[in-house]
């Protein structure tokens, strides 16, 4: 298969997987804390936050930070990664 098709296909898939309705980054970053606090609480978070959980699935960048955030919540804010975040969100005004 020569690389224009490839290129093609990836397009086709990637038109495939999009919605109706979605969010970015920018957007997904300002709910991942209540997303990550759903889960953490047992909640349901992908049905009560579906677009997250979408852009999420989607979006390796945005997975990794919901990893990080997600493993320093669990750590209860004491590691690395969890002071970072809270410095983070607080430099964003966010908390």
């Amino acid at each position: 298969m020569d690389a224009d098709r490839e290129d093609l296909e990836k397009i086709v898939m990637a038109l495939s997987l999009t919605r109706e309705e979605e969010i970015g980054c920018d957007e997904c970053f300002e709910r991942l804390d209540r997303f990550v606090e759903m889960e953490l609480s047992g909640l349901d978070a992908a049905a009560a936050m579906p677009l997250v959980e979408d852009h999420l699935r989607k979006c390796g960048d945005c997975r990794e930070e919901f990893g990080a955030l997600l493993e320093a919540l669990k750590e209860g804010g004491r590691g690395p990664v969890g002071r970072l975040w809270s410095r983070l969100r607080r430099s964003l005004g966010a908390g």
